[in-house]
Parts: C-alpha cells; structure tokens; sequence
C-alpha cells in the first residue's frame, strides 16, 4: 500500500507517533505480558479460546471496517481518503473471510452459540465509531492507530514463536494462522497509518493533538482488555 504523496512531516521534526507510543509504554509493556498471547505464540492456547477470540475479531473487524470508511469520509484530502478507504475494505473482506475460514474449516471446536459481541469487544468497536464520528479528523486518526500499530508490533513477535512451534508440529491446528500476523503488507500500512496521524498532529490545534493523545490511550487500552478478556472472558450481567 503506497503513501500519500502529501504525507510527510519535517526532517529532524519529532514524530508525534513517537510520543504517543511513549505514553502508553506501560500499557504495552502490560500487552506484552498477557497469558492469551504468550499461548497463542507458544501454541498451547485452548481451542476453544481460540475460537472465542477468531470470534470476537470478527466481530470486531465488521465494526473497524466502518469506523475506517468513517475516517475516509472526514479525511481531508482524496489520497488519505483512499488510503483509509483501502483499509477499510481490506478489514471487511480478505480478513474477514481469513477468519469464517478459520471458523467454518472444522480445525476449531464448533460453536455453541451464534456469536455476540463480549463488553470489551462491544466498547472497542463503539467507542471507535463514536470518536471517529463525532470527534475531529485527526482525533478519529487516532483513535484508529493502535489496532494497526500494536496488532503489529504484538505479530512481530508472535510470529518468530509460531514458527518455532510450527517447525515441531507443521500440523498444528493455528500456528499457521500466527504466522500471518507479520505479513509486509501490513507493515507497510502500519507505516502509512503513522506518517498520517503525524501529519494530521502537525496540522491540529493543541486542544486537538492533546484530544488524539487522550483517544490513542483509550484505545490501547481496549486493545489490553480485548486481548485479556478472549482468555479470561468476562460475561454480561444476566438478563
């Protein structure tokens, strides 16, 4: 996926992605942490909390994918929209259907019950739409950012550990799937994601860039509770 020609923040300018990624250290360093990916990497995850996860993404993507067309709508100019755009569409369908593959190819225990959306999941996409509806163009920028960064920083690792597990299983029912998690293509638009978010920030008035600062905490945030909770699930209150 190419850059926006426009994207481009000063030489020797400090990247307000760099300081956004500094804020929230001790938030990823608590990602890192979690039981949920040190097992996904490692291979010894459950099925069936892997099923619940797949699960819980896709709902999830349905949600980002219309957060992302969203932002397409309110970017301000046509490459960004396209870039956004792209994205969006790329969520709705080749990782949608990575995943109903995933769910629908018998490798998983079959559901019990149609899917809905856990609160961590729930809030995730909610407060996604919220913000990137209601708030400024750079602010939805964001808001969206974490889940291109950290799912990339999170694949980076988790790949080197699958590949390990899959060199003494090739048969093993989802390290496969990991591996995928460090695809150059999504890399790439990691980068792309960033260069955007800096040049919205540059562009942005203080009580705006202090309002994305605030939205990237947030969402990092629901990036801890949605990995964390695929393991150790919370249920909703009974009806």
């Amino acid at each position: 996926m190419t850059m926006p020609a426009h994207a481009s923040v000063p030489e020797g300018t400090e990247r307000f992605t760099d300081l956004l990624w500094d804020r929230t250290k001790v938030l990823r360093e608590a990602i890192d942490d979690l039981e949920f990916l040190r097992r996904l990497g490692d291979g010894t995850l459950p099925l069936d909390a892997f099923r619940f996860y797949i699960e819980q993404d896709a709902l999830y993507l349905a949600g980002y994918a219309k957060a992302l067309a969203l932002l397409a709508a309110k970017a301000p100019d046509p490459a960004t929209a396209a870039f956004w755009a792209n994205s969006a569409a790329t969520a709705a369908t080749e990782e949608s259907a990575l995943h109903r593959g995933l769910l629908t190819g018998g490798v998983l225990p079959p559901a019990e019950d149609t899917p809905a959306h856990s609160p961590a999941c729930l809030g995730y996409v909610s407060y996604l739409t919220a913000t990137v509806a209601t708030d400024p163009y750079p602010v939805g920028a964001a808001a969206v950012l974490p889940c291109f960064w950290i799912y990339a920083e999170v694949g980076r690792e988790l790949a080197v550990r699958a590949a390990d597990v899959l060199t003494a299983d090739p048969t093993h029912p989802y390290a496969q799937w990991v591996t995928t998690y460090d695809a150059p293509e999504f890399h790439a638009a990691v980068a792309t994601a960033r260069e955007l978010v800096d040049v919205a920030a540059a562009a942005a008035t203080d009580t705006e860039r202090d309002a994305m600062a605030g939205a990237f905490t947030i969402a990092t945030r629901y990036e801890l509770l949605f990995w964390d909770t695929a393991l150790n699930t919370q249920d909703w209150p009974a009806s």
